[in-house]
This record gives structure tokens, sequence and C-alpha cells, in this order.
């Protein structure tokens, strides 16, 4: 989906979705959402990942990264910045609790995250003592890392009902092409920004602190735009979506009890799978994934503008895969794809090992391992949200995404926090051997796949089953 489709959305692709009030048992006074108003929302929403993608770039990711890294962290704080926006995460269901008690899901996320981007406010004054010499490096580190605990922490209360939101406005049918389109817009920002980013700090007459410091300013102020674009997102009441029908069912509902609670998700044993498969491979993947740029900046000393290019072109192709990856999951589910990019995956961590500094290392294969990290990151990214969104019923979503998202975050920050003492522990071999066990674990995480259904997809038995039958009917003939 390019800009032209989003613009010039076909009517009959969005169906109006209706969300029926709980007062009532027939469809006289339900509450619409109009084609006109969700393609305003899908605008306003791709607008909304351009400025979170630029307030993300310094709040988060490789300069976060190197910025620590310079301050001279250890290695088990940098695993601690790694795991702590994941392991907050566990909050989300008590954030989902009280989203549900609201009437505006913009409204509930202004107050959340307008108050967690004003906190970065702190850390961009304590640079400024800091480049003055009022703080040592010591310090600074700490106070990054209860910046980002609390920022992510009340982030945290806020994922959920954000997700829930979107999950509402996206039409089902428009889902992998929509999300699709997005990422890569999120993708387009950060091939272009990162790389700038990254040399501005490099490079800043004032030295790489002070031009940290003003990229946190510039991040902070897109991040204030970024929740300006959500006021144009058509705002959902929960107290009415939580009556809404299921998926592609446009009767009205027949009953006014209330929503079950959160202890009812449990007894979704499709949604268990989904959630067993989904925090073993967050645990896989986060047991190495921040240490590959440890292992850029640290082991082999590479400048932040040379590992800012990596990231540059991983995001490139992100921007490319997104789209091919939306139209596949749309024609032949997520589960497929999944499968497929994860084998990719479990190889990934076996190419890091043995690189260097010398100019093969730095022009092939560095760049080589980026591209394979932004193809399959862009495939599990986007089908891991989509099956969410798939196995998750319409009804109490914010209670669904919050236990995913406590679960994945609890997962990944232990592989991250593990990671951080394997890497401290010569015992394992540092580095080359937690790439080596993150390789194992990775093919175990594929296994729970198989057992997950997909709506409106056949089960990987049935697809074995088929693919047989096909088989002997062309041995036969």
């Amino acid at each position: 989906m390019d800009s032209t489709e989003l613009k010039n959305l076909d009517l009959a692709d969005i169906p109006e979705i209706v969300i029926v009030d709980k007062t009532k048992v027939t469809l006289n006074s339900p509450l619409k959402i109009p084609k006109e108003a969700i393609r305003t929302s899908l605008r306003a929403s791709t607008i909304d990942v351009v400025f979170a993608n630029i307030f993300a770039i310094p709040t988060s990711g490789i300069l976060l990264s190197n910025f620590v890294v310079e301050l001279g962290a250890s290695p088990i704080a940098f695993g601690m910045l790694s795991s702590i926006p994941m392991l907050v995460n566990l909050v989300q269901p008590l954030g989902a609790y009280f989203s549900e008690k609201t009437t505006s899901r913009f409204r509930y996320s202004l107050l959340i995250f307008g108050t967690a981007r004003s906190l970065w406010v702190i850390l961009a004054i304590a640079i400024f003592l800091a480049n003055r010499g009022l703080i040592n490096s010591y310090d600074l580190v700490n106070i990054t890392l209860v910046i980002v605990l609390v920022t992510r922490l009340l982030e945290g209360f806020g994922g959920a009902s954000w997700l829930s939101w979107l999950a509402i406005i996206v039409p089902h049918r428009l889902r992998g092409r929509y999300f699709g389109f997005r990422n890569s817009v999120g993708s387009l920002t950060n091939l272009i920004c990162v790389p700038l980013a990254g040399i501005a700090v490099s490079t800043w007459h004032g030295g790489t602190l002070q031009g940290f410091g003003i990229a946190m300013a510039v991040g902070i102020i897109s991040g204030y735009i970024s929740l300006g674009c959500q006021y144009f997102k058509y705002d959902i009441n929960p107290q009415h979506h939580n009556w809404a029908p299921e998926h592609g069912n446009k009767e009205a509902v027949t009953s006014t009890a209330e929503p079950s609670s959160i202890l009812e998700i449990f007894k979704d044993f499709n949604f268990l799978k989904f959630l067993f498969y989904f925090g073993l491979s967050m645990f896989a993947i986060n047991l190495s994934l921040p240490f590959f740029n440890l292992y850029m900046l640290d082991t082999l000393s590479l400048d932040v503008s040379w590992v800012t290019i990596y990231a540059s072109i991983q995001a490139a192709i992100n921007l490319l895969f997104f789209v091919i990856w939306g139209r596949l999951a749309d024609r032949f589910g997520n589960r497929l794809i999944l499968a497929f990019v994860g084998i990719i995956l479990v190889i990934i961590p076996f190419l890091w090992l043995g690189v260097g500094t010398s100019n093969l290392d730095l022009w092939l294969w560095l760049p080589m391992i980026h591209v394979l990290t932004g193809g399959t990151s862009a495939a599990s990214d986007l089908c891991n949200n989509n099956l969410q969104l798939g196995v998750a019923p319409i009804r109490n979503q914010a209670n669904y995404f919050a236990i995913s998202a406590a679960v994945a975050g609890a997962s990944g920050a232990l592989g991250t926090t593990i990671g951080g003492f394997i890497v401290q522990n010569g015992y394992f071999g540092g580095l080359s051997g937690l790439f080596i066990i993150s390789s194992i674990f990775r093919l175990v995480a594929l296994v729970p796949l198989v057992f997950i259904n997909e709506p409106r997809r056949k089960s990987f038995i049935e697809l074995i089953q088929g693919f047989w039958q096909r088989l002997n009917v062309s041995e036969l003939r």
C-alpha cells in the first residue's frame, strides 16, 4: 500500500465498523466509524509514526547505547538499559484495567505518553549540567537508567490501550497492507534520520555529549508533535468497544452482560499457545540482540557513525520488505512467514562469529548481516503483531494485548539480563558464546509456532495433509 493507495483507498475495501452501545440489544443506535474517519485516522497514524520514530532515535537504540558506552557503563548496566523497556511491560495488564475504565482512548494516551515524554527533559538538563562539569559520568549513567525506567513504566500503562485503539480503527482485511505501509514509513524515517543524527552527534563542535543533548531536545519536540497527530484519529470509548460484535459479525450484541475478567483470558487455549511461543521467541531473540551493538561499539571499537550507517542499511531493508511481507501475510497468513524467517533468525547470531575490522568485514560482511536482520525483523515484527491481533477477540482486546506485552516484556528482559551476565562471565565464552546460545534458543522457539491456530487459515497439520494429498494425486497421474 503506497501513499496513493492510502489516499484513494476503495470505499469497498473499508467496511464501516460498528460498535454497539452496551445498553442496546439491537442495531437501532449503533456507534459507527465512518469510512472517511477511518481514512483520516490512518493518515494521522502514518504521520504519527514519523515523529514517534524521530523521538525514539535519541531515547532508544544506537544513539542511547553509544551514549552510555562513552560514559563507561558496564555490560550489566548496558543490559539493564535494554531490558528495562521490556521488563516494565509487566504493568501492562494493570494499565489495560485502568484504560478500560476510561471513556476516551485519546485522552488516556495523551495523559500517559505526554507525561512520559516530558520526563526526558530531565535527562536533557542533566546532559547540559554534565557538559559543564557539574555531574560526573557515573551519576549521569544512573540518571539515564532511572529516566528510562520511569518513562518506560508509564508507557507500559498505555501500550495495550493504544494497540487496542488502532486495532479497532484498521479494518481486518487491510491490516497486512496498512501496517506494512506504516512500518515502511517508520523505516524510511530511520533510514534518513538515524545516520544524520549519528554524524551530527559524532562531529558536533561542542563534543559528542553536547551533540547528544541537542539530539535529545529535537527528539522531545518530535515526541510532542507525535502526540498531536493522535488528536486526528477517531476516538474510541472503551465502554462501547467492549460490547462490540466479534470480527466479521455485524449483528448486534444480544446480551448486556459485563465483559469477563482478565482471568478468563487464560481459558483461551489458542491464545495461551501464542503466549508461550511469543514469550520464548522474545527471550531467544533478546538474549543476543542488544549485544550486537555492544560488539561493534566496544569490542570492534567502531565509530558511532559507522554503526548508524549499518542501522540505516537495516532500516532501508525494513522499508522495502515491510510492504512485501504485508502483502504476503494477507495472502498466505502470518505463521508460514514466521516459520520461514525463523530459520534465518537462527543463523544470524552465527554470522557474527569472527567478525572483525578488516575491509572485507566493514564493507561486505557487516552490511550483509544487517541486510538479513532488516528483512527478517520486518517479517517478525509485522507478522507477530498481526498474529496477535488475529488470535485476540475484539472484546477486551486491551487485556489480551496487555498480557501478551507483559509476557513478551518479561521474557525479553530476562533474556537481555541473562545475556549481560553471560558476557560478563568469561566461563561461557563472552559474546561468542552468547551468540551460539542464542541461536539454539531461537531454534527451540519455532516449535510452539506449529500448534497455533491462526483465524481464517489452515493449521500446519492441515497444510501438511493437503501437501501429501496433492503429492499422492500427482504420483497417480
